[in-house]
């Protein structure tokens, strides 16, 4: 994770930035934070005196080219050893060059003939400045990096953001902004916020397409929530954080939830049309026992549903190839969550489905 702050002035953001360093080293979570030394650095300045080289007829190129040639040399050629291709770079022997007094005495050809030393013309002086500038949107940058365990990057940034806004007050102009895993995970969680409710509206759609009956739609899709419960659990059991991963899998959990609904709802409905087919749908006892004939006698193909899932999801959790942290993360609500909504389905579809056939259907066919 990275915090970014964004201000005019390099070695302000860096005083900025270790305050912030300082203070992030007692957040409970953190393992490592470093913020970057921008200042510090030496640079070699040369100062062009215009009236020295108007005097001498030169101009500030030809100043610019003699201490480019004679410091920073110039390529003039290349070899071709083969197929290999090496420059070839002209420049002064260290032994000119290796002192400001060297570099003083460097010879600086006129148009006149003459040769006058390079201190003639300019000022040579080593100046400290910042080895690296970032700039971000036109403004300049200075980075904090952190590294976080134990906890999710959410929670953990909820609190460091407190404690930094009290005890790091920023110059007026400059911006702190929260960058890294954690600004992934605020685009993920605004891309899932649409994706979630357009899923559930899509599968609540497919559901009632397929049972024309909005009341039986409802009914499936109590599955969700009780889903989501086996789901959390062992999210929690095996100390996985919410990740990009575990919401793919929570997704997909979503679907087996009205596949395993459907077929539960498909044997009730059968077991109920054969029954009233029979004349035998009068009470409350006759409603009961359809109701136990298709949520009890058909466990069978129920079982070998939810069995296959498993099956199939089991392996990846002991999976330790490339990618299996990511694959575990996918699996384990899809797991957790079949397992929960498997019971549920059992034990409350059938008491909900007999409340909703005794209440709008058996009972004003029956008079009651």
């Amino acid at each position: 994770m990275g915090i970014k702050i964004l201000g005019d002035d390099v070695n302000t953001s860096q005083e900025s930035d270790q305050h912030v360093e300082r203070v992030l080293r007692d957040v409970p979570g953190t393992t490592s934070v470093f913020a970057e030394r921008t200042a510090g650095g030496y640079f070699l300045d040369f100062a062009l005196k215009r009236e020295e080289l108007a005097r001498y007829g030169l101009t500030i190129e030809d100043a610019q080219m003699v201490i480019l040639s004679a410091i920073g040399g110039e390529n003039i050629t290349t070899t071709i050893e083969g197929r290999e291709r090496y420059p070839v770079n002209l420049r002064y022997l260290r032994d000119y060059r290796s002192t400001l007094d060297r570099l003083a005495r460097v010879l600086v050809p006129t148009p006149h003939g003459a040769q006058i030393p390079l201190s003639q013309i300019a000022e040579i002086r080593l100046l400290s400045g910042p080895g690296m500038i970032r700039d971000e949107n036109g403004r300049l940058s200075g980075y904090v990096y952190v590294d976080v365990s134990g906890r999710d990057i959410g929670s953990y940034v909820e609190e460091a953001k407190r404690i930094v806004q009290e005890r790091v007050p920023l110059p007026p102009g400059y911006t702190l902004v929260w960058s890294g895993q954690y600004e992934y995970m605020q685009r993920v969680k605004e891309r899932l916020m649409l994706v979630v409710p357009i899923t559930l509206l899509i599968i609540f759609l497919l559901l009632y397409f397929n049972t024309r009956s909005t009341a039986k739609t409802m009914i499936i899709m109590l599955a969700v929530p009780f889903s989501a419960v086996g789901a959390i659990w062992l999210l929690y059991l095996l100390d996985y954080n919410m990740s990009v991963a575990v919401w793919v899998g929570l997704i997909a959990l979503l679907g087996v939830d009205a596949e395993t609904g459907v077929f539960m709802l498909l044997y009730l409905d059968l077991a109920y049309e054969e029954m009233r087919r029979r004349g035998m749908m009068r009470t409350r006892e006759h409603l009961r026992e359809a109701i136990h004939h298709g949520a009890v006698k058909r466990l069978r193909p129920k079982f070998m549903t939810v069995a296959t899932m498993f099956t199939a999801l089991f392996p990846i959790m002991w999976s330790t190839g490339t990618g299996a942290d990511v694959m575990k993360r996918i699996a384990a609500p899809m797991i957790g969550g079949i397992f929960t909504s498997f019971i549920m389905e059992l034990v409350v579809y059938p008491a909900i489905y007999f409340l909703w056939r005794w209440h709008f259907h058996v009972k004003k066919e029956a008079g009651v």
